[in-house]
């Protein structure tokens, strides 16, 4: 284990989320999360009355989100199979004012703005946050946009990716930065 040895516990809940991205034959890129919550005890179940049995789902719910290499929504859809609430999958509807958003600039203000609050599920806006970072990983242009001076948009938005840090030297020379301010490093 990773992490130190912990102080003495029992489990309580388990969260999972999984992301898979995917090349389509037209050209587009679905990315797909699952989020699966459950505890590890029975419990109440707000929905059914009665008990929920441990490992039984309180929330089980899937997106899939397709995009283009410009990272711009096509389309999306969202599976709820279990909710706490039977109101919850009418959250569903408000996820088609995303289609158009951009995942490279503005992606979480783009989720607050159409799906903050009430519009929406707090859960499926927890997948759309990180599925930015899938799409990402899944799209082999998406870290370096073609023909453009522009650094890619991972570069100074994490310790290993400083300007000034070692890994951009050794990856990304151009955009190398020896002192804050200082212009990209030439040659």
């Amino acid at each position: 284990m990773p992490l130190s040895p912990p102080a003495p516990r029992k489990p309580s809940h388990v969260r999972r989320v999984v992301y898979h991205g995917y090349e389509r034959e037209d050209g587009l890129w679905d990315i797909e999360a699952e989020l699966h919550d459950s505890k590890a005890h029975d419990a109440p179940s707000l929905r059914a009355g009665g008990t929920r049995p441990a490992g039984a789902p309180i929330h089980h719910m899937w997106l899939r989100v397709t995009v283009g290499r410009d990272l711009v929504v096509q389309g999306i859809e969202a599976a709820m199979d279990t909710t706490p609430l039977p109101d919850c999958p009418q959250a569903r509807a408000a996820l088609q004012q995303m289609v158009g958003c951009s995942m490279a600039r503005g992606w979480r203000q783009a989720i607050q703005k159409h799906l903050g609050g009430v519009a929406s599920c707090t859960h499926l806006r927890e997948l759309l946050f990180n599925l930015a970072t899938a799409a990402f990983q899944t799209l082999p242009a998406a870290f370096a946009p073609a023909g453009t001076d522009e650094p890619p948009r991972h570069l100074g938005q994490c310790t290993g990716w400083d300007f000034q840090g070692n890994g951009v030297r050794l990856h990304y020379p151009k955009f190398y930065r020896t002192a804050p301010g200082a212009p990209p490093a030439q040659g």
